[in-house]
């Protein structure tokens, strides 16, 4: 059963790389600047601001290895997104309800496993999709993870998916996005210190701030008073 599951997680990510991709790449997808700045090998995070369902489309569109998200629940409970979010291994993370604590927990573990498995991890420090496009302020919990992997962050920028479908929207309008991908940023300096709530916001305002130059926007720093 394990090698026919295998056997069907190769077949789809061919489908999804021969099939699916080039048709989002062809209709949303412009510009992308930097894509040689994702190392080729080796544990890594990619950290994007988040604007819209977009973001994870897109990108994984254009990304030369394979993609693994904090994925809201809700997408492992619908019957006909069930599938992909499962055959690509996608880290699902429960954000409302009693268990949301303890299923944060279970997915950060699962992340820093994959990491230190030498996969790329996905996650959008903000948490959530911005109400009007613009930057919202991040948890500090990108910071945590590429400490205790010991891993780069590779932050990236997204322009124009709030424009392609805002999460006030039901359908995507016909438009292009740019992505910017930036140079990865190592912590060696600070392994070791994942507990110390200053370092963690240091490190995340140091992320953030470098999205918000890809994206060409403003990140307002923030206080220790903003955990994640």
């Amino acid at each position: 059963m394990n090698n026919i599951y295998r056997l069907t997680q190769r077949l789809f990510s061919l489908f999804l790389r021969f099939f699916i991709f080039p048709v989002i790449r062809f209709i949303w997808v412009g510009k992308v600047d930097g894509i040689n700045n994702i190392p080729n090998k080796g544990g890594v995070i990619i950290a994007s601001n988040h604007k819209s369902y977009f973001d994870f489309i897109c990108f994984n569109a254009i990304a030369p290895r394979v993609m693994h998200y904090l994925t809201a629940a809700m997408f492992f409970r619908m019957w006909w997104f069930r599938p992909i979010v499962t055959l690509t291994e996608q880290i699902k993370i429960e954000r409302y309800g009693e268990h949301r604590k303890e299923s944060a927990q279970q997915a950060f573990a699962k992340a820093v496993l994959m990491l230190k498995q030498e996969k790329v991890v996905g996650i959008y420090p903000e948490g959530t999709r911005s109400h009007n496009g613009k930057l919202q302020k991040a948890f500090t919990g990108v910071a945590r993870m590429a400490l205790i992997a010991r891993v780069p962050v590779v932050p990236v920028g997204m322009i124009g998916t709030y424009e392609i479908m805002s999460r006030h929207e039901n359908r995507p309008h016909f438009k292009k996005c740019q992505i910017k991908i930036g140079k990865p940023i190592y912590f060696n300096q600070y392994h070791g210190q994942e507990n110390n709530q200053t370092i963690l916001r240091e490190i995340t305002n140091q992320i953030m701030s470098t999205i918000a130059d890809l994206a060409g926007e403003k990140y307002e720093f923030d206080s220790l008073k903003h955990k994640g």
